[in-house]
Parts: C-alpha cells; structure tokens; sequence
C-alpha cells in the first residue's frame, strides 16, 4: 500500500531481525509457554509477550553524562562523567577557585574530593 500524503516518503517493509535474536524470542516464546502451564492455544499471545521481553531487556537505558570544569596552569579542561558511578558526587561539591589535586591519565581526568575518592572523567574538550 503507498502512502498518499503529500510529501510522506512510500512505507517499506521492516527488515528481519538477525536471526539470534528471532531464535531468542522463540526460546522465550516457549519458556513463557511453560511459565504459563503449557495452555495450547495462546502462541501468538506468548510470542508477543516474548518479543516485549526481549526487548525489554535489550534496550539500554541511556547513562546521564555530566559534566566538570578544571582550571589547570591556565588551561581549562572540560570533563565529562557517568552521573550514575560517581561514587556520590555532586555537582557543586567543590568551591569555584578552591585548589584541589588534578591528574591526568591519557584523555582521563581524575579529580580528587575532599573524602579522598578520585572523580573520574573523560576529558571531551580542552581551552587555553
């Protein structure tokens, strides 16, 4: 069937999942089979619920980055973080022009705070 809305690109097919993953809907398709006491008659139900398991646990939850800025020797690094595996920190936990020990690691930048665990993070831009 072609689309007749003007400007509206004709529909395609959707392409065919790799075939490991239709192989883990069907094995899922029958765990749910036997999760449901083996009642014939609902393959079409326990694939559907299958597939929303799949990807369910398929779908990566995107991490929140955030972000820190350094001043080191008159260079001003931007360092960027997983808010969720700071090991607690939050931002505004350092003092703006307050010194603290930096270090650097590659394109790693390692902020010490005042508990003594390092902040780690990727250094995504530098400034002079």
């Amino acid at each position: 069937m072609n689309d007749t809305h003007s400007g509206s690109p004709t529909p395609k097919a959707w392409p065919k999942p790799p075939a490991d993953m239709h192989e883990a809907i069907c094995q899922r398709a029958e765990e749910v089979y036997i999760r449901n006491a083996k009642i014939s008659g609902h393959d079409l139900e326990n694939w559907m619920q299958a597939e929303a398991e799949i990807f369910r646990e398929s779908v990566r939850t995107p991490t929140k980055r955030a972000a820190i800025v350094v001043r080191v020797d008159g260079v001003q690094y931007v360092g960027e973080y997983d808010a969720s595996s700071a090991a607690g920190y939050a931002p505004g936990e350092f003092t703006i022009g307050e010194p603290m020990p930096v270090r650097f690691d590659g394109n790693k930048m390692f902020v010490q705070r005042a508990n003594r665990i390092e902040l780690e993070t990727d250094i995504v831009k530098r400034l002079s």
